[in-house]
């Protein structure tokens, strides 16, 4: 998600917002900073409303992806 300069690296394939959201809980489980967290909160959720707007026509993509945003609603939820 971010890379060695503390830069946010975009997510682009299904496997990389798969992985992400793993990754995302796991920052979540850690020592990072607040402004952190949100940080990668705010740029995991841009990147899949993007994913979600560009695989708008494939089905079978789309529901992956829709997979994934539930997952990350159900992770918010219990951030709350």
């Amino acid at each position: 998600m971010f890379d060695q300069s503390g830069q946010w690296i975009h997510l682009e394939t299904f496997d990389d917002f798969d992985n992400g959201l793993s990754e995302l809980i796991d920052l979540w489980s850690s020592k990072a900073t607040k402004a952190v967290k949100e940080s990668a909160l705010a740029h995991f959720k841009e990147d899949l409303a993007g994913a979600v707007l560009n695989w708008a026509d494939n089905r079978a993509r789309s529901k992956k992806y829709a997979a994934i945003g539930k997952e990350l609603a159900e992770f918010e939820e219990a951030l709350r």
